[in-house]
């Protein structure tokens, strides 16, 4: 039987961060395999694209105003 896949929807808490000289904005978190579906953002905040990347590489405040656990 296939898992279940969990995510928590993060649109909504409009999250946002910089790193790198990019700006995210997430949109959900894969609680199986701890990824985060972000936006990569333009600087007048249109749509660049959506990316995974796993939530050990966000910044440290960012963490924890998620908190998965």
């Amino acid at each position: 039987m296939a898992k279940k896949k969990e995510t928590l929807d993060l649109s909504d808490r409009n999250i946002k961060f910089s790193q790198n000289q990019q700006h995210f904005q997430l949109l959900s978190l894969n609680l199986n395999n701890m990824n985060v579906e972000v936006i990569e953002m333009f600087e007048n905040n249109k749509r660049k694209k959506v990316r995974k990347m796993p939530f050990g590489h966000l910044p440290k405040e960012i963490k924890k105003q998620i908190r998965p656990v």
